[in-house]
């Protein structure tokens, strides 16, 4: 009877990388709500991604094994980052912008920090892609969708806050509409990468619960914490994160 229950006890034990996504995923939340607190709100900028990253990579390694999960990150960690120094060097794929000098270190004009946020909503969102959609071209469609929507959030915080700036304004908050579409080209490019590395496998609820987590908090700090709030963008933003999300949440539940 105490060899069984031993047994049963380590089958239930979470799992280390599990355990390091939900520490990483709780400091990125308090750092979060300490940056809304913040009279200057960009300083944590870096620790806040920096969080994010470590999070997506943590909960991947659950799911993907360490391997496959530090190589995919790294796959769209390239992708995102080259797509950006094209951006600033040329203006395609998103439109002619420039980033100031808030955010370091800068490489080619691009903070690592940006190649980073690739990096690990790329994982999330490819997570609310498997959950809905099977392997192929319908999960690429699907996770770009789930990427682009996370920028209806990301560049109107990002330009209030000074980090880059636009060369001329578009219809969205200033924001040109060519960015959006690069963003869809971009993020399907970083799904491709992401499903050849793992194999079409799953995503599991970790980075699913991530990618939750990054729209519920930044529907809340758009509706009432930003000073001025922006009911456009956390409308906006929620209810297309959301609605990645719910149907994500609803399959993984259902299976």
């Amino acid at each position: 009877m105490r060899q069984t229950r031993s047994g049963q006890d380590r089958r239930a034990a979470p799992r280390p990388a599990r355990v390091l996504g939900v520490l990483f995923l709780v400091a990125m939340i308090g750092c979060q709500v300490a940056s809304g607190l913040d009279a200057r709100p960009e300083r944590l900028t870096t620790v806040i991604v920096a969080l994010l990253a470590a999070c997506a990579v943590a909960f991947a390694a659950d799911v993907w094994g360490a391997r496959r999960a530090v190589a995919a990150f790294g796959a769209a960690v390239l992708i995102g980052y080259a797509a950006e120094l094209a951006g600033v060097s040329t203006g395609f794929p998103f439109g002619a912008y420039s980033y100031s000098g808030v955010l370091w270190p800068q490489v080619g004009g691009v903070p690592v920090v940006v190649a980073l946020a690739w990096g690990g909503m790329g994982l999330a969102a490819y997570a609310v892609a498997a959950a809905i959609a099977p392997a192929g071209w319908a999960r690429t469609f699907a996770g770009a969708g789930a990427l682009t929507a996370w920028d209806l959030f990301l560049d109107p915080q990002m330009v209030r806050l000074g980090l880059w700036t636009w060369a001329q304004d578009g219809l969205y908050r200033g924001i040109p509409l060519s960015n959006f579409a690069g963003w869809l080209l971009v993020s399907a490019l970083v799904m491709l990468a992401v499903g050849h590395i793992i194999g079409g496998a799953g995503a599991g609820r970790g980075l699913l619960t991530l990618y939750t987590v990054m729209a519920v908090m930044e529907t809340v700090a758009f509706a009432a914490v930003f000073d001025p709030p922006d009911a456009l963008v956390a409308v906006a933003g929620g209810i297309t994160m959301g609605a990645f999300a719910a149907p994500a949440w609803r399959r993984s539940w259902q299976r």
